[in-house]
């Protein structure tokens, strides 16, 4: 196994962090890797906004589901979707006037266009991960930047060609790195299929999670495991009132940024 290889293997979340800061060289070599990952038509969909002010950072820590490590994270950075710049390179452009002489009826960023961007800055992010991972320096993705809209679009003063799509925050693991366990994934089987998609059957979600079943619930059947492993999670994730407030903000993101001119 080569040595990215070997980064993908065992890269996890860290949210406890060395005070050591991150060099002014290192930011900016993550900083280059991500301008550097695939982008949609080289168009490069996306902002990425340093959260340097502790005031800002403190107030994240509340408004992404009360994660208190944000604050105290060395390297904060926000991945936002972002049409607006290459719209507004359009506009500059004059684009309705030449839409006139082609007979061309002319549009504005629809949801396509925000999918299109949110896989730019999705992209873009995981490639400052594995960057950072190849410095020693971990990371943790925040998906609650999602949430609270209004609150988010005024602290970043995002306009409405923009989504906030994932925050990530950076530091230098403050236990070392052999001492992490590496959480486990499901086997591949369950999760790359040939040619068309499959639906799992009940005994195949049995067989998915025989391993955490055998570990977390050994004295339950593999089926009550199984079923016990999938509510625990729909209560936890699915219905809980972070994940609640995700998608009505969401809706928030999607309808502004469909908002008719």
């Amino acid at each position: 196994m080569n040595e990215t290889l070997k980064i993908i293997e065992n890269r996890r979340s860290i949210r406890k962090y060395s005070p050591t800061p991150l060099t002014a060289d290192e930011k900016q070599t993550i900083l280059h890797a991500a301008l550097r990952a695939p982008t949609a038509g080289n168009m490069m969909l996306y902002s990425i906004i340093e959260v340097e002010d502790q005031a800002l950072k403190d107030r994240l820590a509340v408004t992404c589901d009360d994660q208190p490590f944000i604050a105290s994270a060395p390297w904060v950075l926000l991945f936002v979707a972002d049409y607006q710049r290459f719209f507004d390179f359009y506009t500059f452009s004059d684009v309705e006037s030449a839409c006139t002489e082609k007979g061309i009826t002319p549009r504005r960023p629809a949801d396509g266009d925000l999918l299109l961007a949110s896989c730019d800055a999705l992209i873009a992010a995981q490639t400052t991960v594995i960057a950072a991972e190849s410095l020693g320096i971990g990371s943790c993705y925040i998906g609650d930047i999602l949430e609270n809209a209004e609150i988010h679009r005024e602290m970043f003063n995002l306009p409405q060609y923009t989504l906030p799509i994932t925050l990530l925050v950076f530091g230098r693991p403050f236990v070392a790195k052999e001492e992490n366990r590496v959480t486990p994934r499901y086997d591949q089987q369950f999760v790359v299929f040939k040619n068309k998609y499959h639906r799992l059957s009940s005994e195949e979600f049995v067989k998915m999670n025989e391993p955490t079943a055998a570990h977390s619930y050994p004295n339950l059947t593999r089926e009550e495991a199984a079923k016990t492993i999938a509510q625990n999670n729909y209560f936890r994730k699915f219905v809980a009132d972070f994940s609640i407030e995700m998608n009505r903000s969401s809706r928030v993101w999607i309808d502004a940024w469909n908002k008719p001119h």
